[in-house]
């Protein structure tokens, strides 16, 4: 009885509530307050995302941009659908960012350049036909030669300036460079009848329009709606006179005329220009063009010859920075991965020390190494010798093969080494029973294994090489220079340096519209190849 007491004991003594209980009611506190602090951190952060929201619908309701302005409301509504629900939206709420991401930087860029590609975006075309219109009137602006005196006083009104003018009849009228000349009964005059003041505004002192001097002479204020009725101007802010185009517009005609009546009409092409083609009126408007891109990059004289030698040297650029990368990573790694050689980590860490530096920074270190005249290559190594391996085109593609294989072979060698230690030593030493030597076991057993794990970063390569302006502009700029056309297009050009230069062009006009068609080609070419290639190294699975 005594030993069944204790028994009953024990068993009470352990089925008696620990003091987790009183642990659990105080951390229920502690879990709604970071619940809380969580919910109120969502609400912050979806009530800045819906402000900044707000904002830019007014401004694209502004700009008539319809498209965007129903993407916007579309986007953040899904974006508070998403974040204020529970449940089931919770993969959502860990998606939507990069899917967001996704859609602004790839998407649309690539859907914006493919919309450019299709229209005559470029300097002169850049805006709309209502600011070319107002752009070629102001152009031709001069001062009428009996205009008037309107006296003036400068007002500033948010850091915008205005005119407060009194004009020879009396009226005093206000204007801007955003609107036009309208009568004020309100203002303040002085003793001579000169407005001086408006409520609302601040009147500059001579202090104050001699410091901004430059940005009042600058103002152009319309005389009414109708831009040809002329603007007034200002040399020395006390008196503005009338300015009025050479070329006068007729908005129902849709034609400009200048005082010798020669007549501009609408070309269609997003320009005025005379019946004949021979005068165009600058600048233009942005319109769309079909695919006269694409046929103006393989038809015009000055592009079409330079652009296929481009095309050929990006092929031949890309396949053999492959093929010598790879073969001196491979090299490389097969020798360090010998079992016998000591200090192997020694020796990788020399070999992937051009891996570390930015490309960009190399290509510019290996310009001064390279230069002619003083560089370290022909001053120490050929001891003084004039080698001109960035002017001569030959050389000059050389060098740039060279510099890419300098900095390409570390990562192959990176990728060739961690392939070669994850193949099984057993098909190695199999193969040497039966009698192969070292060269038969690689070409046989090594490099088709290795291949399976490698063909598509190899294809990665050929499609980082096919556009690797780094290299390229950093080291040559594309020099030297083809003779045969007035675009600055060189030997060592690449299709995506042609591109940069076409676009963003040193000395000349820039043709987006153009460069955008030609991105399109590089995406058609990579793609091709890509598919191509994924396609042919299938054929290696049957090897794994």
């Amino acid at each position: 009885m005594a030993a069944d007491g204790k028994s009953r004991a024990e068993t009470l003594v352990r089925k008696r509530p620990t003091k987790s209980l009183p642990r659990e009611r105080g951390q229920r506190p502690e879990r709604l307050r970071s619940e809380m602090t969580a919910l109120l951190v969502k609400i912050v952060l979806l009530g800045i995302l819906d402000a900044l929201a707000v904002y830019a619908l007014f401004i694209m309701l502004g700009l008539h941009q319809w498209v965007p302005l129903a993407a916007t409301v579309l986007i953040t509504g899904l974006v508070n659908w998403i974040y204020l629900g529970r449940g089931k939206r919770l993969p959502a709420k860990y998606l939507t960012p990069g899917v967001i991401f996704l859609l602004i930087f790839q998407v649309f860029v690539v859907l914006f350049s493919g919309y450019i590609a299709f229209t005559n975006y470029s300097d002169g075309h850049n805006s709309t036909k209502e600011d070319a219109v107002s752009s070629i009137i102001q152009v031709a602006e001069k001062r009428v030669a009996d205009s008037p005196a309107y006296q003036l006083t400068i007002l500033d009104n948010g850091g915008a300036y205005s005119f407060l003018v009194t004009d020879p009849d009396g009226a005093v009228k206000i204007g801007s460079a955003d609107q036009p000349l309208k009568v004020v009964p309100n203002a303040t005059l002085d003793s001579t009848g000169k407005a001086i003041g408006l409520n609302g505004y601040t009147t500059l002192n001579l202090s104050q329009i001699l410091a901004n001097q430059s940005a009042i002479t600058a103002v152009r204020v319309p005389l009414s709606d109708d831009p040809s009725a002329g603007a007034l101007h200002t040399d020395d802010a006390s008196a503005a006179y009338v300015y009025r185009s050479d070329l006068q517009y007729d908005a129902k005609a849709d034609t400009f005329a200048d005082s010798n009546n020669v007549v501009y009409v609408n070309s269609g092409r997003g320009s005025f220009a005379t019946a004949d083609g021979a005068k165009t009126l600058s600048p233009g408007w942005k319109v769309d063009v079909g695919i006269d891109n694409f046929v103006k990059a393989f038809t015009n004289q000055q592009l079409s010859g330079p652009l296929w030698r481009v095309i050929l040297w990006t092929f031949t650029f890309a396949i053999l920075s492959v093929l010598t990368t790879f073969a001196l990573g491979l090299f490389l790694a097969i020798v360090l991965n010998h079992p016998r050689l000591r200090g192997k980590k020694f020796y990788r860490v020399l070999v992937i020390l051009p891996y570390a530096f930015p490309a960009f920074l190399s290509g510019l270190v290996w310009a001064g190494l390279l230069n002619p005249q003083f560089g370290f290559v022909n001053q120490v190594i050929f001891g003084g010798a004039h080698i001109p391996w960035l002017t001569d085109p030959m050389l000059a593609r050389f060098s740039v093969l060279l510099v890419n294989l300098w900095l390409g072979y570390p990562y192959m060698f990176l990728v060739c080494t961690g392939a070669l230690q994850s193949l099984p030593e057993e098909l190695e030493e199999a193969a040497r029973v039966d009698g192969a030597n070292p060269w038969r076991v690689f070409r046989s057993i090594k490099l088709p294994l290795l291949l399976v794990s490698v063909a598509p970063l190899l294809i990665a390569s050929f499609a980082f090489n096919f556009n690797n302006f780094n290299v390229i502009y950093m080291l040559t700029k594309g020099w030297p220079r083809f003779t045969d056309t007035t675009f600055d297009i060189g030997s060592t050009d690449l299709l995506i340096t042609m591109v940069y230069k076409v676009a963003f062009g040193q000395g000349g006009a820039r043709d987006y519209g153009l460069a955008s068609a030609l991105s399109i080609l590089i995406f058609i070419l990579v793609a091709a190849i890509s598919i191509i290639a994924f396609r042919r190294t299938k054929a290696l699975e049957e090897i794994n």
